[in-house]
């Protein structure tokens, strides 16, 4: 039988882990649990990674070296997944020293080929994204496209890694092999961007040291390599590259799971690596989507990012495992609250799951003193019991395709079978005509219904299964599985045991809202003293050009009677021609802290009002020296 290898992205130690990563690891763990219970030998990999200028950065920051902080941040994901449970089977960390051994391999295999030469770099790097961008990428010429911060131009000496050469393999690649990146509509998003031109790739940079030097035979000990080469490179020398090899019959992965941001380096650069390593390529790169929260993009300045512990201990893992798989198609970016959650809880799982368990425990104590026996099952519910069986035969694809809420779709309408079956044949009414047996046999159907939908259910909840497993007198593993999924056969005699409710019903919210929302029809006052913090002064309007590339903004000089003329950059491109305002008093906020606007600096704002006829700039009556203080 085939092995299996899943990956999550290896987490960038800049942060502490939010839904996101919670979101990607519960996916590949919920996965890597699926084939095991098939049988597969699989091998599930998470892990941090480490290096590159924006450690070093955030690491002096906080008055601490690079690998002192790499420790601190890499445990509390390590924590944070022993706690949830995540079956991994190997944690990585690129500080770790095999793992410094296969990135320097792959790097003298790749230059011994002839794929990697020394030269000079000059371009726009984007320090928070560990990334180069051309001129033609960048917004208003400096601005970085992904996160929208301003890049350093860069200009160093460098190993370049001859991507432009792989350009056609990798098209190639992406025709030959139909979802080799998913879903299909971010594979076309790929092809597109490879289609427009692959530029020779800047591998190693010299203006920072933390990160994984070059092999010593080179002796050119200033270079690092450039962190996506070292990041990539985890996923086979966590296997072994570089090292041992115990691991590499797990090559290639079955599947690299990332966040759609990252989908460029793992389905542009790092196929064209191994490609260069004649290395066999992934079988599936598959980028899911964003989270946002009631509808809002996450932040820290809004307070509403939302903590995946904090979420499990106030509602529970396995309810938020369920949840995360079921409320969004993969691919797709997903909404969290609170109402959605405790929807699914009260009516997936405590209405539709636990309720069945407990309907058919009371049944079969009523009727029979716990004892299940699935003898008449076929005799009288065979129609049932075939349906069952093929839909949880088909569902099994959607779990391979990833697609996990479809999958659960499915394993919830033989819940539905069960629940309706003993709405429409009524045991209590059998048992009342003297048919017992026909009873028994109903109670039965449920039960193996239940069971049958449990085994499949273990991926995702595996606590929650193992209790229902339990409770009807059986042990989820591959033999379960083989069983009551494969051979399509019925549960053993065997006597029930009560639990628990399994999901008591949630009333009310759980977290304490952190999104304030503001009645708009209530006033919210300062007193004088916060009004006087406002610097408002008279300035002379000096200069005033047209900001190249916007609707909106003019770019001004302004004397405010200071050493120099202040720069602000103000939306009045609509309603004022740049030459007219040349001369022209204005009122300006001078105390408000500097800000980037399209890559410019801005030293202030001009005071303006505005209403259905448009808007003017609130001037002083009359002219006045310039500085002066409005009061």
């Amino acid at each position: 039988m085939d092995k299996k290898y899943i990956t999550t992205p290896i987490y960038y130690v800049n942060d502490v882990p939010h839904i996101g990563h919670a979101y990607t690891t519960i996916i590949a763990d919920s996965l890597a649990r699926f084939y095991r219970l098939k049988g597969y030998e699989t091998f599930f990999l998470t892990g941090t990674d480490e290096h590159g200028q924006k450690i070093e950065q955030a690491a002096i920051s906080r008055g601490k070296n690079p690998k002192e902080y790499a420790d601190t941040v890499s445990a509390k994901f390590r924590s944070l997944w022993d706690e949830f449970e995540i079956s991994y089977d190997y944690f990585i960390r690129t500080t770790d020293e095999n793992h410094k051994k296969g990135a320097q391999k792959a790097f003298e295999t790749m230059l011994q080929k002839g794929d990697i030469y020394k030269g000079e770099y000059e371009g726009h790097y984007c320090v928070s994204c560990e990334t180069f961008f051309t001129d033609m990428q960048l917004i208003n010429g400096e601005v970085c496209p992904d996160c929208g911060r301003t890049t350093t131009l860069v200009k160093e000496e460098s190993y370049f890694f001859r991507l432009s050469a792989y350009q056609d393999k990798l098209l190639k690649w992406y025709q030959n092999v139909d979802d080799c990146v998913i879903p299909k509509a971010k594979k076309n998003e790929v092809i597109s961007f490879v289609k427009q031109g692959l530029r020779d790739l800047s591998i190693t940079r010299t203006s920072f040291d933390w990160g994984i030097k070059l092999p010593s035979s080179l002796g050119d000990s200033k270079h690092v390599l450039y962190v996506w080469l070292d990041a990539l490179v985890n996923y086979i020398s966590a296997l072994g590259y570089g090292t041992d090899e115990k691991n590499f019959s797990y090559w290639p992965a079955s599947f690299h799971l990332v966040g759609k941001d990252i989908l460029r380096f793992h389905s542009v650069y790092w196929p064209a690596f191994l490609m260069s390593l004649n290395l066999p390529l992934p079988k599936h790169i598959a980028a899911h989507g964003w989270w946002t929260r009631n509808g809002e993009k996450m932040s820290k300045s809004k307070g509403n990012v939302v903590n995946p512990r904090e979420v499990a201990e106030a509602y529970g893992l396995e309810n938020f495992r369920y949840f995360l798989l079921r409320e969004v198609p993969f691919g797709q970016d997903g909404d969290f609250s609170q109402k959605a959650l405790i929807d699914r809880i009260n009516s997936d799982l405590g209405n539709e799951l636990g309720n069945l368990l407990n309907r058919i425990i009371g049944m079969s104590s009523k009727y029979a003193d716990f004892k299940l026996d699935s003898i008449d099952v076929l005799k009288y519910y065979k129609k049932e019991i075939d349906t069952a069986d093929m839909i949880l035969e088909e569902a099994q694809n959607y779990m391979e395709e990833l697609c996990t809420n479809k999958y659960l779709e499915e394993l919830w309408k033989v819940l539905t079978i069960a629940n309706q079956s003993i709405a429409l044949y009524e045991p209590w009414s059998r048992i009342k005509e003297g048919k017992k047996d026909e009873a028994l046999a109903l109670v039965a159907l449920s039960a193996n219904l239940l069971a049958k939908t449990t085994v499949l259910l273990s991926p995702i909840m595996p606590q929650t299964a193992n209790k229902i497993a339990n409770a009807l007198g059986f042990q989820i593993d591959t033999n379960a599985y083989n069983k009551l999924i494969i051979e399509k056969k019925l549960l053993d005699k065997s006597i029930l045991t009560p639990t628990e409710p399994l999901f008591p019903k949630v009333e009310k919210e759980l977290m304490e809202s952190v999104i304030p929302t503001k009645d708009q029809n209530k006033k919210e006052f300062i007193n004088i003293d916060k009004f006087f913090a406002c610097e408002i002064k008279i300035g002379t309007v000096i200069k005033a050009e047209a900001v190249e590339k916007s609707d909106k903004l003019l770019k001004l000089s302004v004397d405010l009677g200071e050493a120099k003329p202040r720069q602000i950059i103000s939306g009045i491109k609509a309603y004022y021609e740049p030459a007219a305002l040349i001369g022209t008093q204005v009122c300006v906020l001078a105390n408000l802290k500097p800000a980037k606007i399209m890559g410019m600096e801005s030293e202030g704002m001009i005071l303006t009002a505005e209403d259905k006829n448009g808007l003017s700039l609130i001037r002083p009556e009359n002219a006045k020296i310039k500085g002066a203080f409005i009061k």
